[in-house]
C-alpha cells in the first residue's frame, strides 16, 4: 500500500528512494503526486493502535476481514 504522502504525517511518511532503499520523508508540505509506503504496524489489524487518520482505520480493518478470509477453509465441493 502506497498512500498519497500528503495524507500521512511527516514522521510517518517513507519514501522510497532511487536505490531502493527508503528514509523517513519529513518535507512539508510534500509533492501532491508524491505516494509513500507506512510501517506495517500502523497497518496491521492485529496491533492496538489509536485511530490515528480515518483511512488508516478503514485499511487496518479491511486487512482483518482480508485474513479471515484467507484463513476460512474452503466450502466442501458438491458431489
Amino acid at each position: 500500500m502506497t498512500p498519497p504522502a500528503h495524507v500521512v504525517p511527516a514522521e510517518y511518511r517513507w519514501i522510497e528512494t532511487s536505490d531502493g532503499r527508503v528514509t523517513v520523508y519529513g518535507v512539508c508540505p510534500p509533492d501532491p503526486f508524491q505516494r509513500c509506503r507506512i510501517e506495517h504496524r500502523l497497518a496491521c489489524p492485529e496491533q492496538t493502535l489509536p485511530d490515528l487518520w480515518p483511512w488508516l482505520t478503514s485499511l487496518r480493518g479491511e486487512n482483518a476481514r482480508q485474513a479471515e478470509r484467507l484463513n476460512e477453509p474452503e466450502p466442501p465441493r458438491p458431489p
